[in-house]
């Protein structure tokens, strides 16, 4: 099974307004509600592509009856924490620009912290977890490394997709992927990063570090693949970008699904690739039509042999 962890879900309210204009009333052209957070929609790709995928998180008030309710109407397996707080609306504004405004989270009381970490004490060494996304205010600081020794002394394996200390503590645990961006990795490790040279530098870090893979994503670019065997530079495909939200999750999703079907990185990461690139070019996450014709126009290319960097 392939668990997501959502620590901090979200309503995703989308908006389209034709022209924004501040300080004045505007009219929605439209609007759309989803269910929201990293690790959620992680697990509405994994179930688009066929993948068995259950939801953990926390949950609470109206909002969180909306958002299980939508994954119930999906087929979608949730087993959330209930909480007395009331889980976040996000507002995604879609006009000339695109502009989130993301609220904070509810109040995560002791027990149910605590119920959370107990239901990770059901998984095996046949499991895989997803854990992706911000931790809401409320939770201790150590919280995150709570969960990583939980599913560690399972020996499940878990993907991460968290940013600059967070991160950084994970690494020791021997995570299978990590997935920032190029901003993202030069704030873990306090540089700006302008050229390949540089990404490939510090992406093979984070092999010294500990994670097994990690995918460095450089927008129209593409993305970088770092292994032990070898680095890899994968292109996007063209198309029109639509939608910034869920790209990275629909990579990571495709990609662990992938992985864990077949054990084969390349084809994990072509899939990651087209599914990301599938995402961009819809309005809400891609279907498993929009991402399967992607798949050949993608090209990987080998761009260095060997692991470690000599200092």
């Amino acid at each position: 099974m392939i668990y997501t962890i959502t620590l901090n879900p979200s309503i995703d309210y989308v908006i389209h307004i034709n022209q924004l204009h501040l300080g004045e009333l505007n009219k929605m052209e439209n609007e759309m509600k989803f269910p929201g957070g990293k690790g959620i929609n992680v697990s509405r790709l994994l179930h688009e592509l066929k993948y068995d995928t259950t939801a953990l998180g926390f949950l609470g008030g109206f909002t969180g009856d909306f958002i299980v309710g939508e994954l119930n109407n999906k087929g979608i397996r949730a087993k959330f924490t209930p909480i007395h707080g009331e889980t976040r609306i996000n507002i995604k504004l879609k006009s000339e620009t695109e502009t989130e405004i993301n609220g904070l989270g509810p109040e995560i009381l002791p027990h149910e912290a605590d119920h959370l970490l107990c239901q990770l004490g059901d998984l095996t060494r046949q499991d895989m977890i997803i854990l992706s996304g911000s931790t809401p205010p409320s939770l201790n600081n150590d919280y995150l490394q709570q969960l990583i020794e939980q599913i560690a002394s399972s020996g499940a394996s878990f993907v991460t997709d968290t940013t600059g200390n967070a991160l950084k503590s994970v690494l020791p645990y021997r995570p299978l992927l990590v997935k920032p961006n190029m901003e993202e990795l030069g704030g873990l490790f306090g540089v700006t990063l302008s050229s390949l040279n540089e990404v490939v530098y510090y992406g093979k870090k984070l092999l010294d570090l500990g994670t097994q893979y990690a995918i460095v994503s450089m927008a129209g670019d593409g993305a970088l693949l770092f292994t032990e065997e070898g680095i890899y530079q994968g292109s996007t495909p063209a198309g029109h970008v639509k939608n910034s939200v869920g790209a990275g999750d629909s990579m990571i999703a495709a990609f662990a699904g992938k992985w864990k079907e077949t054990g084969d990185v390349m084809e994990a990461f072509r899939m990651g690739l087209a599914s990301g690139s599938a995402t961009a070019f819809s309005d809400d996450l891609a279907k498993a039509e929009d991402i399967y014709p992607l798949l050949n126009k993608i090209d990987i290319t080998r761009i260095e042999g060997k692991k470690k960097h000599e200092d």
